[in-house]
């Protein structure tokens, strides 16, 4: 893939999963609040933290409900971007529409 709009369709289709978003969301969402913690208490541990969680919550979804490898292990950048499009796509209300257009089934 040479673009990220042409790697966006394959990381939806790669959640297809509703877990797997549920779980991207929530790992995605307790990092924001770590990050923001780490910067509010000055606790530079807590930014590790931010990021190990998550990529806990996604790898779990990836490994074991789609049963696929996680797209950050060869598209390390765009992964991470898609990962951020996703979480705030989901908080608008507006994913669905994305993963109806990239093929992904309800």
């Amino acid at each position: 893939m040479r673009t990220f709009a042409e790697f966006w369709p394959f990381y939806l289709r790669e959640h297809a999963q509703p877990l797997t978003r549920r779980l991207h969301f929530a790992g995605t969402t307790l990092s924001v609040l770590l990050l923001l913690a780490a910067l509010a208490l000055h606790r530079p541990w807590m930014i590790l933290a931010a990021v190990v969680c998550g990529y806990a919550f996604a790898w779990v979804g990836h490994f074991f409900v789609e049963h696929n490898r996680p797209a950050t292990f060869k598209y390390p950048l765009w992964s991470l971007r898609a990962d951020w499009k996703m979480w705030t796509l989901a908080l608008a209300g507006r994913l669905e529409a994305e993963l109806q257009r990239a093929g992904v089934a309800r």
